[in-house]
C-alpha cells in the first residue's frame, strides 16, 4: 500500500512496513563518502531490512568531489540510483536534467510534510511538487579550543558572544614564531568551507544588507553592507594576522591539529570533531553583529527518488525513502553523524536543547536563512575567487564583489 507512507513512518517506524513488504526486490542507494554518514546508513539499511525481508539495499558510494558526476553519467546512462542523496542547493540541477522523479503525494502529502518538518523542507519543492526529503537539517556555530583559551588567559567557559568579542580572542590566542610567523591561527579562515555561508547569510546581514532579493532572484551583496562585511573578514588575515587561507589547507583540519583557536562549522562536523582525544572543544551560537544583530545559515542533503525507478522498485524505494526520512532514522542519524532531526518534535526536546553541544545549533535554526541556490557550487565559487582577488591580487572588496555580483546574476538569470 503506498497511501502515506510518510505517516506510517511517523507512527509506527520501520515495523508497520513489513506487512507490506515487496516480493524480492534490489533497489540502489547513493551517496557521497563521509565516514559518519556511511556509518549511519549502513544502520539504517540493516533496521530497513530487517523490517523489509523482500527488500535488499545496495549502497554505493562516491568521492564528494565526483559525487555529482558520477550521478550525472549514470542517468545519462540509463542506470540511475533508485534512491539518490542531494544537497537542497542542487535541486535545480537534478530536477532540470530529469535525474528525481517528484514524490507520490498519495505516499508524502504535502500538508503532512509541511506539518513535520522544518520550514526549510521547501526548498525542495518545484512547481507544486516534492522531489526529496531530509533526515537531517544543518546550521552553523562557534568551535572553539578550550585549552587554548586557558592558555590565553581567557575563560574556556565563556566564548565570544559578539563579533568585536570573537575579533579579541582570536588576537589573544593567534601565536607565531620569533621570526613573526602564525603557527597557530586565532580563527581559521575558509571560505572553501563554510566560511562562504557565514559571509553570505550572516555577515552580510550583521553589516546592514541582506545578500539577495527576498525571492533570491536578484544579487544584493554587492552594495556597502556586502563590501564593509567582505573588507572585515579579508582584514582578519590582511591586517590584524589572526588567521591565513590555506593554513593548513582546511579549517576543520587546523581545528582537530588543535592549531586554530575558533572555527566557523556546521553540525556534521561534530561526528569528526568528537574523535579528538588531545584538547576539549566547545561550541557557542555564532557571535551577535555590530548592533546585536544575529544571522545563521540553515542547509540539508536531502534524499529523493530516481527518475528511473518504477514498478516494484519503486515503491521499495518509496518505503526506503518514508523510513529514512523517520523519526526513528533521524534520533540515529543524530547520535551518530551529529546532524539535527529534520522533524521539529524529534528536534526541538528539551533535552536537545538544553545540550550544551546540539542547543547553539538548533538555538540558531530560529534565526536562520537558507539560501536558494542555483548552482551552489559555481555561487560558491564566485565567492572563493572574489576572496582570493583581495587576498592574492590586492583587488578592493567593491571590484572584487561588483565582478563576483555580475558573473552571480547572470547564472541566476539564464537559470530562471
Amino acid at each position: 500500500m503506498r497511501t502515506t507512507l510518510l505517516k506510517a513512518g511517523l507512527l509506527a517506524g520501520v515495523g508497520l512496513f513489513a506487512a507490506n513488504a515487496a516480493q524480492a526486490v534490489e533497489i540502489e542507494y547513493w551517496q557521497y563518502v563521509f565516514d559518519a554518514r556511511v556509518k549511519a546508513m549502513d544502520q539504517l539499511i540493516e533496521n530497513f531490512e530487517a523490517a523489509n525481508p523482500g527488500i535488499t539495499v545496495e549502497h554505493v558510494t562516491f568521492p564528494y568531489a565526483d559525487y555529482q558526476t558520477r550521478v550525472v553519467a549514470a542517468h545519462a546512462a540509463g542506470r540511475g540510483p533508485d534512491v539518490v542523496q542531494l544537497f537542497y542547493g542542487w535541486t535545480d540541477n537534478f530536477v532540470d536534467g530529469g535525474i528525481l522523479q517528484p514524490l507520490s503525494q498519495e505516499a508524502f502529502p504535502h500538508a503532512e510534510i509541511e506539518e513535520a518538518f522544518f520550514p526549510i523542507v521547501t526548498a525542495m519543492k518545484r512547481d507544486g511538487e516534492y522531489y526529496g526529503l531530509p533526515t537531517a537539517v544543518r546550521s552553523l556555530a562557534l568551535f572553539y579550543n578550550k585549552n587554548l583559551f586557558e592558555e590565553a588567559g581567557l575563560d574556556p567557559e565563556s566564548p565570544p558572544q559578539t563579533l568585536d568579542e570573537w575579533v579579541a580572542a582570536a588576537e589573544a590566542t593567534t601565536k607565531r614564531d620569533g621570526a613573526g610567523n602564525m603557527i597557530s591561527a586565532g580563527t581559521t579562515l575558509d571560505m572553501a568551507g563554510q566560511d562562504h555561508h557565514w559571509w553570505r547569510e550572516v555577515l552580510v546581514r550583521q553589516f546592514g544588507g541582506a545578500p539577495y532579493t527576498d525571492d533570491y532572484r536578484t544579487v544584493t551583496y554587492d552594495g556597502e553592507a556586502g563590501q564593509a562585511a567582505l573588507e572585515w573578514y579579508t582584514n582578519l588575515q590582511l591586517e590584524k594576522g589572526v588567521g591565513a587561507a590555506g593554513f593548513m589547507d582546511e579549517g576543520q583540519a587546523a581545528f582537530r591539529a588543535g592549531l586554530a583557536a575558533m572555527t566557523i562549522d556546521g553540525t556534521f562536523r561534530l561526528g569528526a570533531f568528537r574523535s579528538i582525544e588531545t584538547f576539549e572543544w566547545g561550541v557557542a551560537e555564532l557571535p551577535a553583529g555590530p548592533d546585536g544583530t544575529r544571522s545563521n545559515y540553515s542547509s540539508y542533503f536531502a534524499n529523493g527518488i530516481g527518475a528511473s525507478a518504477e514498478g516494484e522498485e519503486l515503491e521499495a524505494a518509496e518505503k526506503f525513502l518514508a523510513y529514512i526520512s523517520s523519526p526513528e532514522a533521524m534520533e540515529i542519524w543524530l547520535e551518530t553523524v551529529g546532524e539535527l532531526p529534520a522533524r521539529r518534535e524529534v528536534a526541538l526536546t528539551e533535552t536537545n536543547l538544553a545540550d550544551p553541544i546540539y542547543g547553539p545549533f538548533l538555538r540558531g535554526l530560529d534565526y536562520a536563512h537558507t539560501t536558494l541556490f542555483v548552482d551552489e557550487a559555481a555561487q560558491r565559487q564566485l565567492i572563493i575567487d572574489a576572496t582570493n582577488r583581495i587576498l592574492l591580487q590586492g583587488q578592493s572588496p567593491a571590484g572584487a564583489l561588483d565582478q563576483a555580483a555580475s558573473d552571480e546574476q547572470a547564472l541566476i538569470d539564464a537559470r530562471n
